[in-house]
């Protein structure tokens, strides 16, 4: 059985929008475990913005899918603020036949 081409699988043949979509997708991701962290330290954006010596809004942005200027620098005071351990890895992925990528996952 074929498997049947959506609109997605076409959007995501076309090279610069994966790229685009990967690079959103990877803020999504980083923005989610944030706030994730937060919630398990049962921190309010207010009470990890003071663990961090940043200010709220600053927390909501981290936490928002448009951000994008993560350093780990920032995410290790996050982590550390959140009683986490900050862990990068790099997982390879595989766009194309015979072409692999590697792509970061915080």
């Amino acid at each position: 059985m074929r498997k049947v081409e959506t609109y997605m699988d076409r959007l995501m043949a076309d090279a610069e929008f994966r790229k685009r979509f990967d690079e959103e997708y990877q803020n999504l991701c980083i923005g989610e475990q944030i706030a994730r962290a937060r919630h398990y330290a049962r921190l309010t954006q207010s009470a990890l913005a003071k663990r961090v010596h940043t200010t709220k809004s600053a927390i909501s942005r981290y936490e928002s899918a448009e951000y994008s200027g993560y350093s780990i620098p920032l995410l290790t005071r996050i982590a550390k603020a959140c009683g986490a351990d900050l862990r990068i890895i790099f997982v390879a992925c595989k766009h194309r036949k015979n072409e692999s990528h590697f792509a970061a996952a915080v």
